[in-house]
């Protein structure tokens, strides 16, 4: 049997001090909260926005947009997202200043290259035709001072690029000018169309 030395002394017993745990349990919980206080404030988009100035008809990739993380809420469906970024880039239908968050509304088809803004007056123009939407162009030419023949499809699948209300107490009939994008080889034809007095209509596309 072996005994113990005299003089030697016993071995402390190990106990913890239960304020030192309540201490830990709380530091713990600090921390946790934080994290989920930290991660619910967080609520940040990653969006495009123009390196330099976009402008209509330029064709966009990657190369020309950056990234910026900012707070939109349930704005955030209006601007370009990094992962709505079409396959190929899109065309722009109006300029985008340097800095400017990258409006959905200026996303045009790639297929758009080529194309040029014409302005065109209107006397209605539908409600659901905003910037960004498709749109057929119809005109009617002139027979005379007041009359006008058969409408006919002018251009198809057109691109509005904005719309201004005309302002002022004495407005002209046409009320709306809009800025639309076309093909580049329709110019002259809407041009001609326009000169001529024909009776120009904005339609929403069906196609």
């Amino acid at each position: 049997m072996t005994t113990r030395p005299s003089g030697a002394r016993a071995p402390r017993s190990f106990w913890i001090d239960p304020r030192f745990i309540v201490g830990v349990l709380l530091v713990a919980g600090s921390v946790i909260g934080v994290c989920a206080i930290v991660a619910t404030v967080d609520d940040t988009t990653q969006v495009y926005a123009a390196r330099g100035t976009l402008s209509v008809g330029q064709r966009i990739d990657d190369s020309d947009l950056v990234v910026r993380s900012v707070r939109l809420g349930s704005a955030g469906a209006q601007y370009l997202a990094v992962d709505d970024l079409p396959d190929g880039g899109f065309v722009a239908t109006r300029s985008v200043l340097p800095g400017e968050l990258v409006p959905t509304s200026v996303v045009g088809r790639a297929s758009e290259a080529g194309h040029s803004t014409v302005v065109v007056s209107v006397d209605r123009l539908p409600a659901s035709v905003v910037e960004g939407s498709v749109v057929d162009l119809w005109a009617a030419p002139a027979t005379d001072s007041s009359h006008f023949g058969p409408p006919a499809v002018l251009v198809g699948e057109a691109t509005i690029v904005a719309t201004h209300d005309s302002g002022g107490l004495i407005s002209d009939a046409r009320s709306t000018t809009v800025d639309v994008l076309v093909p580049s080889a329709k110019v002259a034809s809407v041009l001609e169309a326009i000169a001529g007095d024909s009776a120009i209509s904005i339609v929403p596309s069906a196609g």
